[in-house]
């Protein structure tokens, strides 16, 4: 029988690349999302457009805050994984909007935990973040650092998660693997992020606030290649790692059935360049607004990938330049631009 995987934020930008990856494989999904306006729903809705292709794939409309749907989800079926995706996104509208991260990042992911652990699920799987790096300067960054010192709320919360996440492990014996994406960029992408705002800029003639100069470095990582990974890592059970040292404590493994992992393109690209290759696959100039680093933000991120290569067989390896050029395809046809 094909395995079953809950997937939570379906309708999301990561959680409907992973959704399709897994049905590519023959996984037998069931998909959960509040479908929420954060963002325009229009994109959420071609994207359950396009999974509802599957009769393997069954959407059920609800948040993560209702416990007792959840309940009656699990109540009624089994599942092998659970894949937790569903989020309140963006670092800049944490700073405005907390209570937003509060409810579903944290009171969310505290009922996730719970139907986990009381329905004997075999491995949870959850979208970390690589803001919770924060104030960290050290490159690449790496799972074995500390990671204590958050610049956003957004960030806070992403820790919580992988602490909440470990007391299950260790309490419960429920095994838990964090992931940590790293500027997750591809086609039916986020009209808060940048590549969409950029490219959607250009094409009107506005100008884009370019922050710390255009001096910025991301790791930006195709959509694909995170799918590809969490895949990869989800069948991938936890076990307790016999040679962690309360001495000298290993942040990403534990006593208990818990392991954190990077994924990223491990090769950041500087900001400037990012836009070049817009302006060149559109031949149109941008207007940059050039503006000093934000608050909240970090001027570089990078990430060392070596324990997800050495554990799974796998790190993201899709160039920048093909990435953007798939990205400014889909949103040409999505829009009907010519």
């Amino acid at each position: 029988m094909p395995k079953s995987v809950f997937v939570t934020g379906s309708a999301g930008f990561i959680g409907f690349h992973f959704t399709k990856k897994l049905l590519a494989l023959n996984y037998q999904v069931v998909g959960y999302d509040n479908v929420n306006d954060y963002y325009d729903v229009s994109i959420k809705e071609a994207r359950l457009s396009v999974l509802r292709q599957s009769p393997h794939f069954t959407f059920v409309k609800g948040d993560l805050k209702d416990l007792p749907a959840l309940q009656k989800i699990f109540s009624q079926q089994k599942f092998d994984y659970v894949v937790n995706l569903a989020a309140q996104a963006g670092v800049r509208y944490s700073i405005t909007n907390p209570q937003a991260y509060l409810d579903s990042n944290v009171h969310g992911f505290l009922n996730i935990l719970e139907i986990c652990r009381h329905h004997n699920v075999s491995h949870l799987v959850y979208a970390s973040s690589s803001s919770v790096y924060g104030a960290n300067t050290s490159m690449p960054f790496s799972v074995r650092q500390n990671v204590d010192h958050p610049l956003s709320l957004y960030a806070a919360f992403k820790k919580a998660n992988e602490l909440m996440a470990h007391s299950y492990s260790v309490l419960y014996h429920l095994p838990t693997t964090g992931l940590r994406f790293f500027n997750v960029y591809g086609p039916f992408g986020r009209p808060d992020m940048a590549l969409f705002h950029f490219t959607q800029s250009i094409l009107e003639s506005k100008p884009i606030d370019v922050y710390n100069y255009g001096k910025m470095k991301r790791d930006f990582t195709y959509v694909d290649d995170i799918a590809e990974g969490i895949a990869r890592v989800m069948p991938h059970i936890p076990a307790p790692d016999s040679s962690w040292n309360g001495n000298a404590p290993n942040p990403s493994t534990s006593f208990a059935p818990f392991k954190l992992y990077n994924i990223g393109n491990h090769s950041p690209v500087e900001l400037l360049y990012f836009i070049e290759l817009i302006e060149k696959k559109l031949n149109r100039k941008a207007i940059l607004n050039l503006m000093p680093l934000q608050e909240g933000d970090v001027p570089n991120s990078f990430a060392d990938v070596e324990e997800l290569i050495n554990d799974v067989g796998f790190a993201p390896n899709t160039p920048i330049e093909k990435g953007v050029s798939n990205f400014v395809d889909w949103y040409l046809d999505f829009y009907h631009i010519n």
